[in-house]
């Protein structure tokens, strides 16, 4: 008996099904829409940093332990996260995810009437800790809400709202945080002599209070709509304890693994460092004003979810990791750039390498996860404690500024990151385990 060819139409539903099978589709977009949700606090710390050296007088490295504080959140709950959802599984995290989250957005009231920036910090805390139990569940759960020839796929595509978050936050950041208001040092000692300058530090650290409160009210929106959507088991919870290989010291078998950690770890400190630092290297080369350096960054982020939607699309033609380790070279050219020619070249390098870094967050989550079985939930909770590359990278460039007067020269720590991922792309990624297991 002849089998006929499937149809174009056969073909492209064959697709469809293999990228979100038949029954999934609801909770497939109500994960992807928590993509979008916690990219936009993630990016407002850009603003935050910017805002808080000048309403609460910091220096460059003091606002940069706003990323230290907020990736220490995620450090320090992803394993907590991880033990969690294996008991509970991936809908209970998220839910409980959500609602720390939404807590740590309406500490921001109180912090601003004490106008205390550790009260800031606790607050950024909380919020990351909730998005680390976002994360942990997420990112595993689209990758494995299918067949795993497309987990990669799936996975930056879910990731490509998460840029759309992040340009929404610093939009909002920049048109609601940001009064437009810079002081001259004459300015500033005038109002000092009038007694009002204290007042005008006040006024612009409540500037924070309002797009908080109103993330925080879509945070606890989401949580109900996940309560009442159901959640199907996917491959690791349908497994969950078949072989008793589960662990983190079976880890320790794939090298796959253990390298992706460290391409993570460099790869976010790279990302983190880059956008927390461009208003500032906007303004000190270009000489543009807040407003139009956070229009730059508006602009960045925009570069950025292309570059995820259109590297979905090549992974059909192109494997996942050749794509990264591409990219990953062009990047470290353009940083080099904006290194070594600060100004207006380095602006647009800097800006560009943005779509190029998209691929690289997903891509090595997705790597990292490949073959892992029941061990999943934990690999995703220490890819996900790997952020805490954004709290360390990001302070070190604040330094190396105040060190060597220069932001630019700051910008060597991403360029060093993404070197790194290069070489997990073509090397890392294609580890085979230390030895089999036997069931």
């Amino acid at each position: 008996m002849l089998v006929q060819p499937a149809s174009g139409s056969e073909h492209a539903q064959a697709t469809v099904r293999r990228f979100v099978p038949k029954g999934m589709m609801a909770p497939f977009v109500l994960v992807t829409a928590l993509f979008f949700l916690w990219g936009v606090p993630n990016n407002l710390n850009d603003v935050l940093i910017r805002q808080f050296m000048k309403s609460l007088q910091l220096t460059r490295f003091q606002a940069g332990l706003i990323q230290s504080a907020f990736y220490a959140g995620y450090f320090l709950l992803a394993t907590p996260a991880a033990l969690l959802m294996r008991r509970f599984g991936y809908k209970s995290g998220i839910i409980g995810g959500l609602c720390l989250f939404g807590t740590g957005t309406f500490l921001f009231w109180p912090a601003a009437l004490a106008g205390q920036y550790w009260f800031f910090l606790l607050s950024l805390f909380v919020i990351a800790s909730g998005l680390a139990f976002l994360e942990v569940a997420s990112n595993p759960f689209i990758a494995q809400l299918g067949e795993p020839e497309t987990a990669a796929r799936r996975l930056n595509f879910s990731q490509a709202f998460n840029p759309i978050g992040a340009i929404t936050g610093v939009l909002a950041g920049t048109v609601f945080i940001f009064s437009g208001v810079e002081l001259t040092p004459a300015q500033i000692a005038a109002m000092k002599v009038a007694k009002t300058y204290s007042s005008y530090l006040r006024d612009e650290t409540l500037r924070v209070v309002d797009p908080y409160l109103v993330i925080g009210g879509f945070a606890f929106l989401m949580a109900i709509l996940i309560w009442r959507c159901r959640f199907p088991a996917v491959a690791t919870e349908s497994i969950q304890g078949s072989s008793g290989n589960s662990g983190f010291k079976y880890l320790l078998r794939y090298p796959h693994f253990l390298t992706a950690i460290f391409a993570q770890f460099m790869y976010v400190g790279a990302q983190v460092g880059t956008w927390s630092y461009f208003i500032q290297y906007v303004q000190d080369y270009t000489h543009r004003p807040e407003k139009v350096a956070g229009y730059f960054l508006t602009g960045t982020l925009f570069a950025f979810g292309i570059g995820r939607f259109s590297s979905s699309a090549l992974m059909g033609k192109v494997s996942a990791a050749r794509l990264m380790g591409l990219y990953s070279i062009i990047n470290v050219g353009l940083l080099a750039v904006g290194v070594f020619v600060p100004g207006g070249a380095g602006l647009w390098t800097i800006f560009l390498s943005s779509f190029f870094m998209s691929v690289m967050y997903p891509t090595i989550f997705a790597l990292g996860i490949e073959g892992l079985g029941e061990n999943t939930k934990i690999a995703a909770s220490l890819l996900t404690m790997s952020i805490i590359g954004g709290a360390v990278l990001t302070p070190i460039m604040g330094l190396i500024s105040q060190r060597t007067g220069s932001i630019a020269h700051a910008y060597v720590v991403p360029l060093t990151g993404y070197i790194f991922v290069a070489l997990y792309a073509f090397w890392g990624a294609h580890l085979r385990p230390l030895r089999r297991e036997h069931s």
